[in-house]
């Protein structure tokens, strides 16, 4: 599969220059849904929502009214366009249609832009004041992910009709926003990244600077109400170089967090860096579920007080989840330090892949950690903006494998595949062999027809409390810094590298201040967290389960096709017959009875029918 990432301006460590790769691992099954269900049926269903007519009503090729409520809908549009193109060359040899299909809307696209550049069909067909609901309106987020549907259409397909109608709408955007003209930032962060990115495409230094302004134009009241929810939802409270903390609206902060990343990687601004450390250690210290998940409260989808992290009523959207993913990889980049991608992984193999189901074409919007059973996933939404992103950020989940600088390359996640990149010029093959999350065993086989020096860095995860090393089938020398094991040589020829983490199922427990968990543990194996769910345990009622907590089998299975490993383990209990028409009653010993319980992964939940779920279960230690 090509594909191209153009590097950072001026950071040293940038995405990989890939030019091929193929996958065979735990990501392959979900890259091949993606192309032969999910992107399919999200297609039909933005044609069956009027998503798409919604383009040639505002081009006047059909005549109605506008479809939906949302002022965003056109971003579902250009999110599906931005996972297609990810995907490209798969989907023309598996679903030509499907390429075909992506040519016509981005033509539907193009026809629907005003002869200035401006482009939103909610504005356009309903002839409502643009720009003057800044507020509410989502237009600058809307067009931030045409920008981004647009780039990566560029880089993927190596056609330009989509990026040319995103920089004309990038250019009024620019001319419009500036001090002594207009004033104001957009009240849902998303356009400032697209920028920065839309000036590492082009070189053009005015989409960078427009970025820097909308970033510092946030705390002045110009993004918010000063009422319900109020300037902290929309974390327009204070300059964001003064935050101290991850407020408001979970997917507005993290995106915010993103965009200032990304300014941070172009011009390395120290008061933005300290910034940024401050917001991640508050965010992964007190409000981050264990899944990755971000966001406690259903009121205004927004993130609570500290060490509020209710399992029931948890909010954790799924676009909060990849927020948390996407700015967790800039400050990677940004530092060359495995703490960030240890949140990216975490992420990956719980709070993002339980979005979507196992057959690829129903969703969750938030995902509890806890469930009585009541809880569906659904086919679509009508603010639908998870399926699509959940979409484009599983299509590019390839590209976060490894990253490199002229003298460094890292190896960031484990996965079976073949990829083929270009390392200071020289093409290099790089062939992961491993059953990851499910072993620790990595094999890694570097080929490269010249002599290249650079050092190897393979991230050693924050749950691996051993691992070994070798190199060529011997022991190696190698330095262990920031997370990541250093492996300096000269490469040339085909060499192999052998690491071996030490994986095996663990309990966890949750700082005292989060109450709900006292006395609780979770059980996570290398990445992946697990919960109970009732249909795999008949005999016994999953809400009076204590476990032990030291005893736990591996046992090989699969869940609707998909391969994964179910973990056994012995517990006690209640019977929960006696307590049969009764909420209370004298305290008495309650009858217990020992029982063998099974667990599956968390991100698989709730693909069998509806049932009973726990992911934090009562411990008898």
């Amino acid at each position: 599969m090509k594909a191209h990432v153009s590097p950072l301006k001026s950071k040293s460590i940038h995405p990989a220059c890939l030019y091929n790769y193929t996958l065979g691992g735990f990501l392959h099954p979900y890259q091949d849904m993606l192309a032969n269900v999910t992107l399919p049926t999200q297609l039909s269903l933005l044609y069956e929502t009027g998503r798409i007519d919604n383009f040639k009503i505002a081009s006047g090729k059909l005549s109605g009214s506008f479809n939906g409520y949302f002022p965003f809908n056109d971003s579902d549009v250009y999110k599906w366009i931005e996972a297609v193109s990810y995907v490209f060359e798969r989907v023309k040899k598996s679903n030509p249609k499907l390429a075909q299909s992506l040519d016509e809307i981005i033509r539907d696209i193009s026809n629907a832009q005003s002869e200035d550049g401006y482009l939103n069909t909610f504005f356009m067909i309903n002839d409502s004041p643009k720009w003057e609901d800044l507020v509410w309106g989502h237009e600058l987020y809307t067009a931030g992910h045409l920008i981004q549907a647009a780039i990566a259409h560029r880089r993927f397909t190596g056609q330009d009709n989509m990026f040319k109608v995103a920089k004309k709408f990038a250019d009024l955007i620019c001319e419009t926003f500036k001090p002594g003209k207009k004033e104001g930032t957009c009240g849902h962060p998303e356009i400032e990244m697209s920028l920065v990115e839309l000036y590492r495409e082009t070189g053009e230094r005015k989409y960078l600077n427009q970025a820097k302004y909308f970033i510092e134009a946030r705390g002045k009241g110009l993004a918010s109400v000063p009422r319900n929810p109020g300037p902290v939802y929309f974390i327009d409270h204070k300059p964001f170089v003064e935050l101290d903390e991850v407020v408001g609206h979970a997917v507005r902060m993290l995106y915010l967090c993103c965009g200032a990343t990304d300014l941070y990687l172009e011009t390395e601004g120290k008061a933005i860096w300290k910034t940024l450390e401050n917001l991640w250690k508050d965010m992964t210290t007190r409000k981050m579920y264990i899944t990755g998940g971000v966001g406690s409260r259903h009121d205004w989808e927004s993130i609570g007080e500290p060490y509020e992290l209710p399992n029931r009523r948890a909010y954790a959207e799924t676009c909060a989840a990849i927020a948390n993913f996407m700015w967790n990889y800039r400050m990677f980049l940004a530092s060359g330090e495995a703490r960030f991608v240890d949140v990216m992984e975490q992420v990956v193999y719980n709070g993002l892949l339980s979005g979507i189901s196992l057959d690829g074409d129903k969703y969750f919007y938030d995902n509890p950690l806890e469930d009585m059973g009541t809880k569906r996933r659904q086919r679509w939404f009508d603010c639908a903006c998870c399926p699509p992103n959940i979409a484009r950020t599983i299509a590019s989940l390839p590209h976060y494998i490894y990253a490199q600088s002229k003298d460094k390359l890292w190896v960031n996640l484990y996965e079976s595949s073949t990829f083929k990149i270009i390392h200071n010029d020289v093409p290099i093959e790089i062939v992961q062999q491993t059953d990851y999350p499910w072993s620790g065993d990595v094999h890694i086989r570097i080929a490269a027809r010249e002599t290249l020096s650079f050092t190897l860095l393979l991230r050693i995860p924050e749950w691996s409390a051993d691992f070994d090393l070798k190199l060529n089938g011997k022991s190696v020398k190698f330095h262990l810094n920031n997370g990541y094991a250093e492996l300096q040589n000269s490469w040339k020829g085909t060499n192999n590298v052998q690491l071996t983490l030490k994986l095996r199922p663990e309990c966890l427990q949750s700082h005292p201040y989060v109450s709900e968990n006292h006395g609780k543990v979770a059980v996570r194996s290398g990445p992946v967290l697990y919960c109970i769910e009732q249909v795999d345990n008949p005999d016994f009622d999953i809400w009076t389960l204590k476990i032990d907590s030291d005893s736990f089998e591996m046992v090989p299975g699969e869940i609707l096709g998909k391969r994964m490993f179910f973990l056994l383990g012995n517990g006690k209990a209640t019977n929960i017959r006696s307590w049969q028409g009764k909420l209370y009653r004298p305290k008495t010993k309650t009858k217990s009875k020992y029982v063998t319980f099974k667990l599956i992964p968390y991100h698989m939940w709730n693909n069998r029918g509806n049932s009973g779920m726990r992911l934090w279960l009562d411990c008898t230690s």
